[in-house]
């Protein structure tokens, strides 16, 4: 027997039950994962909220590390004691899980399994948006808001580590702080400055900038807007405000031409060729010290509703892990 997080119905952070489960064998094209560290991200709240449904009863969670400890027939390409990490399917909030061994991404001796916990969803994350979905160049400004946060942390790094400027947003004083160490060459704190769209322009000499990462939502998306150049990018992709939407796509021809864009990771890491890759290119900004993962704070995975409460209530700092 192991234990796990399940939700029966949504709702807040009290539908998060910690259970009792038996798992049967891993079956044909399975492996069995005993857990080291779970990560959390925002939207294992839009899971449990209802936002973005799930069939109850589930076990949220898309980001895990540990050891393979059984494999299922068909499975060659692992052994046991393996060291691995992964990115969904949902599930992830349990002591162990079966999951298809295809979706398992090894972890190399050199990286703790609690940093690529903490890193592989929010790392791949940064890597589709600073390098596929756009590819701003050296020397160009974007902005990117939340930027002391889990993906903010790793982003503002892996962006300074291609020459770009960046401009931060936060919602504290102390946030600005950790951003500004992070290497943010402006921080604006949007509670203090509501109007940041003002602010980027001024900082940019009234033109604007050409990329703009939106993981807010609802609360920034039209100003996100008006920080942009004519013919500039919107990013969109995240809603810890609540879901953004475009009242009249006419905006964005008045606003400069603008490109809007909704992305989602799995649309860029398809298979597990393309995801190996993308952990190649993670692993390697971690080992050059181009990037840091700075894991802010971890909770016993029984009390997963107290992380959801403090990350709802943007009370963390960088990355959150559950330990099980």
């Amino acid at each position: 027997m192991s234990k796990a997080i399940v939700i029966h119905k949504p709702g807040g952070p009290e539908a998060l039950a910690y259970e009792e489960r038996e798992l049967p064998p891993p079956g044909p094209g399975e492996a069995r994962v005993r857990h080291k560290a779970v990560g959390i991200n925002y939207i294992d709240i839009y899971h449990r909220s209802g936002l973005y449904p799930v069939a109850t009863p589930f076990t949220p969670g898309s980001e895990a590390a540990g050891v393979v400890e059984a494999v299922g027939e068909g499975v060659d390409h692992l052994r046991l004691g393996d060291h691995v990490c992964y990115i969904g399917p949902i599930g992830s909030y349990a002591e162990e899980r079966n999951i298809p061994a295809d979706m398992l991404i090894p972890v190399p001796e050199d990286i703790s399994l609690e940093v690529a916990a903490a890193s592989i969803l929010k790392g791949l994350t940064v890597c589709y948006l600073l390098e596929m979905t756009a590819e701003p160049k050296p020397g160009e400004t974007i902005v990117f808001h939340s930027a002391a946060g889990g993906v903010g942390q790793i982003a503002v790094q892996w962006a300074k580590s291609l020459g770009l400027r960046v401009i931060g947003t936060v919602g504290s004083t102390e946030k600005a702080a950790a951003a500004k160490g992070l290497g943010c060459d402006e921080v604006i704190d949007i509670r203090a400055n509501p109007d940041f769209a003002s602010k980027v322009r001024e900082l940019t000499g009234g033109k604007g900038v050409g990329v703009v990462y939106d993981s807010v939502g609802r609360d920034t998306f039209e100003a996100s807007l008006g920080c942009l150049r004519p013919r500039g990018l919107m990013v969109s992709f995240g809603n810890s405000s609540g879901p953004a939407s475009l009242p009249n796509v006419g905006l964005l021809m008045s606003k400069g031409s603008l490109y809007l864009t909704r992305p989602t990771l799995f649309h860029y890491f398809v298979d597990r060729a393309s995801s190996i890759a993308g952990s190649e290119r993670l692993w390697d900004k971690l080992r050059s010290g181009a990037v840091s993962i700075n894991i802010g704070q971890t909770w016993p995975l029984a009390e997963a509703g107290k992380a959801h409460a403090a990350l709802a209530g943007r009370q963390t700092k960088g990355s959150t892990l559950l330990m099980p």
